[in-house]
């Protein structure tokens, strides 16, 4: 099943295998498009993945999270992105920008200075910043500039967007009990914790059109004690897809989780696929496809995967840092990615370039 071609809202993959979002550190420190962010593309395009999801692009100066990330939050960056889409294109690539917001884990130094903004005020223990509590204003103001970002990647020339929902950013912390802690129309319930995801996604719809793919990253569980789980993560979902979501892809966990999200040494099949419970509970609730992501290595756990209907198509991250032609190699015979999980390549500042550090 893994290269069965698969094709959902306009998009025809040539096959099941998603390239996840993935943080390049390819950027100019603007946040333009650089020849290096191109050829990393280009390099993906040719080695034979199905669908590309760019590494989180800003899409508000208040959610920055890390340095040199593609920017899209302003129309002075449309040309770059345009030379961006048309290099995948020219070789049959099919290429979706992911939009975020980083929300508490955004830091106050690539901010000047300014306080990381979240629903509520809960301390992170991870990066030990108390975040401030949005206004009702800032929380309009962020909403109206994802609808904006998604107009610009149209225009750009990228195949559909993805809305970032997980690993504890901004819109994850609206739908989680933990980090949403407010009681007026953002907070208190559940109804009222998937307002801003709503309103977020109504927004896009507008702006992008009916016939355009739009799609979500969420957690299925917030992997922390007070968290989202997968019951209340699965009915986010379907309520999405009744509003016209197009495709969700299952993660998990958030800063304060720990090494759950990526879990590393990851060196036998038993140990692969972590989320793949999650994503069977997806599956069964949803008419959309369901991506999955999260430590799957070898061909056989994929297509287990996809058998047992645990996902539609099958998301990976790490492994294409290490080996961008690994569609084509699986295809051609072989067994599993040389990826081993060791998370070198996530210590950014140590990096100039995300890279596999096995490689040097």
């Amino acid at each position: 099943m893994l290269f069965e071609p698969f094709s959902f809202s306009g998009l025809n993959l040539k096959n099941r295998l998603v390239r996840s979002a993935t943080y390049e550190r390819r950027a100019d420190e603007d946040g333009f498009v650089t020849e290096s962010v191109i050829e990393l593309y280009e390099d993906l395009t040719r080695g034979g993945i199905g669908l590309m999801i760019t590494g989180n692009a800003l899409m508000h100066p208040s959610g920055r999270t890390i340095t040199q990330m593609l920017c899209i939050h302003s129309d002075i960056y449309i040309q770059g992105l345009k030379k961006l889409t048309s290099a995948v294109h020219e070789l049959n690539g099919i290429i979706a920008i992911q939009l975020t917001h980083g929300g508490r884990q955004s830091f106050p130094i690539l901010l000047g200075g300014n306080t990381p903004l979240a629903p509520s005020e809960v301390y992170d223990t991870s990066t030990k910043i108390m975040p401030r509590a949005m206004t009702d204003t800032e929380i309009w103001e962020i909403i109206d500039a994802f609808g904006e970002a998604a107009r610009r990647s149209r225009i750009a020339g990228f195949d559909a967007v993805q809305i970032h929902g997980a690993h504890g950013y901004l819109l994850n912390e609206f739908l989680s009990p933990y980090t949403n802690r407010r009681d007026d129309y953002w907070g208190g319930d559940e109804e009222r914790r998937f307002h801003f995801v709503e309103e977020v996604y109504k927004v896009v719809r507008r702006e992008v059109g009916e016939d355009y793919p739009v799609l979500i990253k969420m957690n299925a569980d917030d992997l922390l004690e007070g968290g989202l789980r997968i019951e209340e993560a699965a009915r986010i979902a379907r309520r999405l897809q009744e509003q016209g979501i197009d495709a969700v892809e299952v993660s998990g966990g958030m800063y304060e989780s720990g090494g759950k999200t990526a879990q590393s040494d990851i060196l036998t099949p038993g140990e692969e696929a972590y989320f793949r419970s999650a994503g069977g509970v997806f599956r069964k609730n949803l008419n959309i496809p369901v991506m999955l992501v999260g430590g799957m290595r070898s061909k056989a756990v994929m297509e287990d995967v996809l058998l047992k209907g645990e996902a539609d198509l099958i998301s990976l991250s790490r492994p294409l840092i290490r080996e961008p032609d690994l569609p084509n190699k699986l295809r051609e015979g072989k067994e599993a990615a040389d990826c081993i999980s060791c998370n070198g390549c996530m210590e950014f500042e140590k990096l100039d370039v995300v890279e596999c550090i096995q490689l040097r």
